[in-house]
């Protein structure tokens, strides 16, 4: 497997090796050990499968407390998925990182505990499935303004269909500290 750095710490895309003929292909998704050798947590303990359609945009989610680390990819269709540092202490702070995740390129995306994780549908639709470390806890969801010039995300689409909640989502400065995710517990 071949790890791509992002420039933010523990924000790392995966390219896994892909062993394909005529037939079609076969790929590890998930290895414990091999992954928790790169840096990435060894146990997940939910997983789940979102269907979006063309010209939706979903996020930028986060939790907390109880802050979700997630392993994306994209099962059909493409997407660009984006996470943006929300941790109050960190040095990254408000800085981002995308990446194109397809079914064609198999690439996956780990985003630690204490991110912002949102996407947009590039495609008629796509099938996008994350792995978290934590479960998810809807007393402690939270989201940050998909479109936060502060944050200053280059999506690649000028706007899309929200979900009232998104549609509703402060900008990162307009949230308190106190509400944020750290990276010291």
């Amino acid at each position: 497997m071949k790890i791509i750095e992002t420039g933010i710490p523990g924000l790392v895309i995966i390219e896994p090796l892909v062993h394909g003929d005529s037939r079609g292909f076969f790929m590890e998704t998930w290895h414990a050990e091999r992954y928790r050798s790169i840096g990435l947590p060894g146990q997940f303990i939910q997983s789940n499968l979102s269907r979006s359609g063309a010209g939706v945009i979903r996020g930028l989610h986060y939790q907390n407390p109880k802050p979700q680390g997630k392993l994306v990819s994209v099962f059909e269709g493409r997407a660009f998925d984006v996470a943006v540092d929300v941790r109050s202490d960190s040095p990254t702070f408000g800085q981002w990182a995308g990446v194109e995740l397809s079914a064609e390129n198999h690439r996956q995306f780990y985003i630690p505990e204490g991110f912002a994780h949102g996407f947009c549908v590039l495609s008629n639709s796509v099938l996008l499935s994350y792995l978290c470390t934590e479960v998810y806890h809807a007393e402690h969801d939270a989201a940050v303004a998909w479109d936060d010039p502060d944050i200053g995300i280059n999506w690649p689409v000028a706007s899309g269909e929200l979900s009232r909640k998104d549609a509703a989502a402060p900008r990162l400065k307009e949230i308190s500290v106190d509400s944020l995710p750290r990276m010291t517990s």
